[in-house]
């Protein structure tokens, strides 16, 4: 090779040791740096020079002309990469699902404060009090206060479990608002990535990078899909619909429910609509919600992945009382850990309260069958009885007692029968108008027994103290007739049902917790093994650096080599 072609040589090992050890240094100052992916130096020959063409030679005489920095590759799995956006979406799952469920115990204040459990007892003491001196307005004073007391601290739990949806309602919007912003991050990214690696010059490793952080903690959110299209842009999948592709983000949209305000994520492209007057788009998101929330949540069929689902889940659809416990509805709201709870514990207080009015009222005389009306219509299988009828739990107007009222609609109504007389008619709870039922909600201490509590009297007309309502009232607390839900088979009071409902939180609560640990063990374990391919280890750098300065020294010798000789040749020809 002539002397002045060797400089090829040398000045190309020159620029390639200076580039490795660019980029060496590169990866040592950002060793701490969070999402960073250690690159690697990748060499190849130079285009070599053919002298001559030999057919019959093995080989064309050719000389090389060094060595070029051919590219930058990032040290990446996609395997790992995979596994680990998988587990730790997952892993975010029940992280949101334990946090739910330690804040309804914290609601049901068995963790700190003052648990309802006492409350309820207090009740139960009460009554076992006045059965043992039921003409004592001392003893009726107490029952009616346990019984305000009762009421109040139902509500505050019931508003607690109220005000933790809202919370999880707000959640749910942020969260949606943050996947919509990572998505026109990747988007960005995505421009940027393919605008400097065109040219086939450039690898933007660093922009890969940040894309991949963004894809990382767009993981936990939800459960995505990555892939690259033909052009090297990444696309993404949430829940198997397209929210990354091409040159288009398709942003979540939140309907928002008029009577609670609850969001609900979903796809406006898969969504239809109609304009109103004023141009907005009003939409019918019936099959184009986010997440399909009637399939089982199963890790083998991977629907546990994502924390926004866990939120949108744990949160429910509405407020939840004693009416959605059934065999029809009870599926549709046992997924949801708030709305399980509020049905359960609305149920306890339904139960308490109907038991106890409904003893009241027998002392009123009040009975059970068909009414004819002065007009002739017949009110089938209505609880009544008439205004002048036996009975003294009767208030002032003559209306048969009731200890827990509805706080929107009267417990009776006055008609007319078809004999002339006056009566009373119990108003059926209907579950089509909230305001007719007995939930907590909807729910308050007789005010006229409030300001008089001896208008009970548990003395019957002829002056005898009325035991049997007494023992019915004990008989109510202490009857194990009611379950939790449909797919509970014992049999339990009272009390016994809230000590099982509190069993109920806890032990799901440990399950979840239980999941979660050991999901977080999978995540690192698998970051683990991720971390050994893509981070940066400054001992291997540090070596890699004294590889390619050594490799500088040496193209920079050689160099002064090629120069002497040829400086001696020159020299000597010239004399």
């Amino acid at each position: 090779m002539p002397l002045m072609g060797s400089f090829y040589i040398g000045t190309s090992g020159l620029q390639t040791s200076q580039n490795a050890l660019n980029t060496t240094a590169h990866n040592l100052s950002n060793v701490d740096t969070v999402g960073y992916t250690r690159q690697q130096v990748q060499q190849a020959s130079r285009a070599y020079t053919t002298i001559a063409v030999a057919p019959q030679s093995v080989a064309d005489q050719q000389t090389g002309l060094g060595v070029s920095y051919a590219r930058v590759k990032q040290v990446r799995d996609f395997f790992l990469d995979q596994t680990y956006r998988k587990e730790s979406g997952r892993a975010m799952f029940y992280e949101v699902s334990t946090s739910v469920m330690e804040e309804v115990e914290s609601q049901l204040g068995e963790l700190h404060g003052e648990a309802f459990q006492t409350t309820l007892t207090d009740f139960w003491t009460s009554i076992e009090e006045l059965s043992k001196d039921p003409g004592s307005s001392v003893t009726q004073g107490l029952f009616v206060q346990r019984a305000s007391e009762f009421v109040e601290r139902a509500s505050a739990v019931y508003d607690g479990l109220e005000s933790y949806q809202d919370n999880l309602n707000r959640q749910v919007k942020q969260q949606v608002d943050k996947i919509n912003q990572y998505g026109k991050q990747i988007l960005d990214m995505n421009d940027r990535i393919r605008a400097i690696e065109s040219g086939k010059v450039e690898q933007a490793n660093d922009l890969r990078d940040i894309r991949n952080q963004l894809l990382d903690e767009l993981a936990q959110l939800t459960d995505i899909t990555v892939g690259n299209d033909v052009y090297g842009n990444v696309t993404v999948q949430i829940e198997g619909v397209d929210f990354i592709k091409g040159n288009n983000c398709y942003t979540i949209g939140l309907q928002v429910d008029e009577t609670t305000g609850f969001y609900t994520p979903f796809w406006p492209q898969n969504a239809s609509y109609t304009l109103t007057t004023e141009g907005t788009r009003e939409y019918n998101i019936d099959g184009a919600e986010v997440f399909d929330l009637t399939r089982e949540i199963s890790s083998d069929m991977e629907t546990d992945i994502g924390g926004l689902k866990a939120m949108v889940l744990a949160r429910g659809d509405h407020r939840a009382d004693y009416t959605d416990i059934n065999d029809q509805e009870y599926n549709q709201i046992s997924k949801s850990v708030i709305m399980n709870i509020q049905a359960e514990f609305d149920q306890l207080i339904h139960n308490v309260v109907t038991a106890v009015n409904d003893i009241l009222q027998t002392a009123a005389g009040v009975t059970t069958g068909d009414l004819v009306l002065q007009d002739g219509s017949v009110l089938r299988n209505v609880t009544y009885c008439a205004d002048d009828a036996e009975g003294y739990m009767r208030s002032e107007e003559g209306m048969p007692l009731q200890l827990f009222t509805k706080a929107t609609t009267d417990g009776y109504e006055k008609v007319t029968g078809a004999d002339g007389r006056q009566y009373w008619v119990l108003q059926a709870e209907d579950p089509a108008r909230g305001d007719s039922l007995y939930t907590i909600k909807n729910l308050e201490v007789n005010s006229e027994l409030m300001q008089n509590p001896s208008r009970l009297g548990f003395v019957k007309e002829d002056g005898s103290i009325d035991n049997e309502t007494m023992e019915a009232l004990k008989d109510a607390f202490e009857a194990e007739k009611y379950t939790l839900n449909p797919n509970v088979r014992k049999n339990v009071n009272f009390v016994t049902y809230y000590t099982d409902l509190v069993s109920q939180i806890a032990n799901s609560g440990s399950v979840y917790r239980s999941i979660y640990e050991n999901q977080e063990n999978t995540v690192e374990a698998t970051d683990s093994a991720r971390q050994q391919i893509l981070a940066v280890s400054s001992d291997e750098e540090l070596s890699n650096m004294i590889k390619f300065q050594n490799a500088f020294n040496a193209s920079s010798r050689y160099i002064n080599v090629i120069s002497e000789m040829l400086e001696h040749l020159i020299t000597t020809l010239g004399n």
